[in-house]
C-alpha cells in the first residue's frame, strides 16, 4: 500500500492523514485526551479508553495458564511469554533479546544513535519520548495549577490532581497482582515491574537498564559528572539526596 504521508520530523511515512497527526504527537508532547477521573493525558483516543478501565476494574483479556485479566489484548499477548519463555525480538548488533518489540526498538538506538524526540525550544535530542517530556519543563517556570489545602503550585492539572491525592489518602490505581495502591497510574506502571522483573529505561550511553525513569536520571549523573547536591558546610556534591543526607551526619 503506497504511504503518501511523510512525518517531517524523522521521515515516517503513513497510508492514512490520521495515522501521521497520531504520529506526530510522539515528537511534539501534545496529549489531547485527558481522563476525567484522574487527569491522565493521552495523545490517541483508544489510549485513553484503554486506561479508563483502571478505574472501572474492567479487565476483559483473561490469560487462559493462570487467569489473570488485563485490560488490553496487547497486554495479555506480552504476559503470555511469561509462560512460553518467548523473547520474540532480538538485537542483531549485541543478540539481546526482547518480550516487547517497544522495549527493542529503544534498545536498537544505543546501537544507532538515534534521538527521535527533539526539544523544540533549543533542539537538543532524546532517545525516549518521556525524557523530551522531563525535560522540557527546563524551559517553562509557569505553574498556574494552585492546591486549594497548601497551596503548592504545579505545571499541569495532572500534577495537581496526583498532588491532592496527598492530602486526601486516595489511592486509585491498584496492583492486579499484590493488591497495593498509588496516587498515580504512572507510578504502578513502574510498580508493576518488581513483578515482571522488566528494565524499560535504558541509558543511551552503556545500555544499562533501570526500573523507573527517575532511577536513570540518576544513574545517567555517573556518566555526565552532574551532582546536583550540594553539601552547605563543606561544599561536597552528590548524585542524589539520600547520599548528601548521609555525608551530612558526618558534620553533626
Amino acid at each position: 500500500m503506497e504511504k503518501p504521508w511523510k512525518c517531517e520530523y524523522c521521515g515516517k511515512r503513513f497510508s492514512y492523514p490520521s495515522q501521521i497527526e497520531n504520529h506526530r504527537r510522539s515528537h511534539t508532547g501534545e496529549r489531547p485526551f485527558s481522563c476525567l477521573a484522574c487527569g491522565e493525558e493521552f495523545t490517541q483516543r483508544s489510549s485513553l479508553l484503554t486506561h479508563q478501565r483502571i478505574h472501572t476494574g474492567e479487565r476483559p483479556f483473561t490469560c487462559c495458564d493462570c487467569g489473570k485479566g488485563f485490560t488490553q489484548s496487547a497486554s495479555l499477548r506480552r504476559h503470555q511469554r511469561v509462560h512460553t519463555g518467548k523473547t520474540p525480538y532480538t538485537c542483531s548488533v549485541c543478540g539481546k533479546g526482547f518480550t516487547q518489540s517497544a522495549n527493542f526498538q529503544r534498545h536498537r538506538r544505543i546501537h544507532t544513535g538515534e534521538k527521535p524526540f527533539t526539544c523544540s525550544a533549543c533542539g537538543k535530542g532524546f532517545i525516549q519520548s518521556f525524557e523530551l517530556l522531563t525535560h522540557q519543563q527546563v524551559h517553562t517556570e509557569e505553574r498556574p495549577f494552585h492546591c486549594s489545602e497548601c497551596q503548592k503550585c504545579f505545571k499541569s492539572i495532572k500534577q495537581l490532581l496526583a498532588h491532592q491525592r496527598t492530602h486526601t489518602g486516595e489511592r486509585p490505581f491498584t496492583c492486579s497482582v499484590c493488591g497495593k495502591g498509588f496516587t498515580r497510574s504512572s507510578t504502578l506502571l513502574t510498580h508493576q515491574q518488581v513483578h515482571t522483573g522488566e528494565k524499560t529505561f535504558i541509558c543511551s550511553e552503556c545500555g544499562k537498564g533501570c526500573i523507573t525513569s527517575s532511577h536513570l536520571l540518576i544513574h545517567q549523573r555517573v556518566h555526565s559528572g552532574e551532582r546536583p547536591f550540594t553539601c552547605l558546610a563543606c561544599g561536597k556534591g552528590f548524585i542524589q539526596s539520600s547520599h548528601l543526607q548521609k555525608h551530612q551526619r558526618l558534620h553533626k
